[in-house]
């Protein structure tokens, strides 16, 4: 690590992911109020994003650490999703520079499912991104771990 990366206790703006191989939930967050919200999700291909775009958004939001989904199993084993998000967040710390958490993300798709259809019943599910309300998810369980 070096002086310049800011510190886990000086981190303020922080960006959230939900990993997937054809889309990539985002979502930007805080610590001073431990919220997210969330930002359009972004295509990928075989879990690829287009980089340039997300470096866009990065540079736009200007986070001091990104949060990575880690999809598990219910009894926390490991699938084939959890090494491609792995690879990802690698990814993402190579590319950015950026320090890059894991958090364990169990039960966010099925949550965001669940608060959509709570709000906008089923036309809701249908015209929304659950990715990046997973995303805001993922970020505030992270941010609640972590208070």
């Amino acid at each position: 690590m070096t002086d310049t990366v800011p510190k886990k206790n000086n981190w303020h703006k922080l960006m959230g992911f939900d990993f997937g191989t054809t889309k990539i939930g985002i979502a930007t967050g805080q610590t001073i109020t431990h919220t997210a919200q969330p930002l359009d999700p972004i295509a990928a291909v075989s879990g690829q994003p287009n980089w340039e775009t997300l470096e866009s958004i990065i540079k736009q939001w200007k986070p001091q650490a990104l949060i990575v989904g880690l999809p598990l199993n219910m009894d926390g084993s490991e699938q084939q999703v959890t090494q491609q998000a792995k690879k990802f967040a690698n990814r993402l710390h190579g590319r950015f520079g950026l320090p890059v958490e894991l958090q364990d993300e169990r039960l966010t798709t099925v949550d965001a499912r669940s608060e959509i259809f709570e709000r906008e019943g089923k036309k809701g599910i249908e015209s929304r991104s659950i990715d990046s309300l997973a995303a805001c998810l993922i970020l505030e369980s992270w941010l609640q771990q972590n208070a």
